[in-house]
């Protein structure tokens, strides 16, 4: 082989192997991986902090803890965090995490729809209690009293608060798993929400809209 083409096939195998370590380089982190929004750019939201407002008029007039509550926005994609504990003494967000919403007994349900029919497997928007907690089919959970006409049967329903696996603790890209119509966070997430509910002297708000 004459010395210049040796030369430039030398050339080409070295390009190559520059292009090769920038695409392996590139496609380190996998597709999906967490994207995390920290917790004060979510509480800066308008539309947050006037549903917040609200809950905290319907909290004084029930009789229910004053100190903090639970909001969730099924509008918002769920693979975000869209369950947030607020705080209402400080009007902040004091932790947020991912949940799910109802499947209504399809495989797979492309959109959003509610329901408070008994065996349907929709989310039922509306205000909650929390009730008392127990040992259930997926571990720790608290049974939930709904307090609207638009959530009344969920107790019938047995829709509860739950942690799964599935359930990522940081957001993802992807829609997340989706349940029977209970709102199931993340394990770790939850232990977060017990450590609030432990401290609360008074029954705790669960707001589940779509704003």
């Amino acid at each position: 082989m004459k010395p210049g083409y040796s030369l430039l096939l030398a050339g080409i195998l070295l390009l190559g192997s520059f292009l090769y370590l920038d695409f392996s380089q590139r496609n380190t982190t996998p597709c999906g991986s967490p994207a995390i929004i920290p917790v004060e750019e979510i509480a800066a939201a308008p539309a947050l902090a006037a549903k917040a407002k609200e809950a905290a008029a319907f909290i004084r007039e029930k009789g229910m803890e004053l100190r903090f509550c639970f909001l969730v926005d099924m509008q918002v994609r769920s693979g975000k965090k869209r369950f947030f504990v607020y705080d209402l003494q400080h009007n902040r967000v004091a932790a947020a995490g991912t949940v799910t919403h109802g499947r209504c007994n399809e495989r797979w349900l492309e959109g959003r729809r509610y329901d408070n029919t008994p065996g349907c497997g929709c989310t039922s928007l509306g205000r909650y209690r929390i009730g008392a907690r127990y040992n259930g089919r997926f571990g720790m959970a608290y049974k939930l009293h709904g307090l609207d006409s638009s959530n009344s049967n969920a107790f019938r329903r047995y829709v509860v608060l739950h942690a799964h696996a599935c359930v990522p603790a940081e957001e993802v890209f992807t829609e997340i798993c989706q349940s029977d119509g209970c709102p199931t966070v993340a394990p770790a997430f939850l232990q977060e929400l017990k450590r609030y509910l432990d401290q609360a002297t008074a029954p705790v708000l669960l707001w589940m809209y779509h704003s």
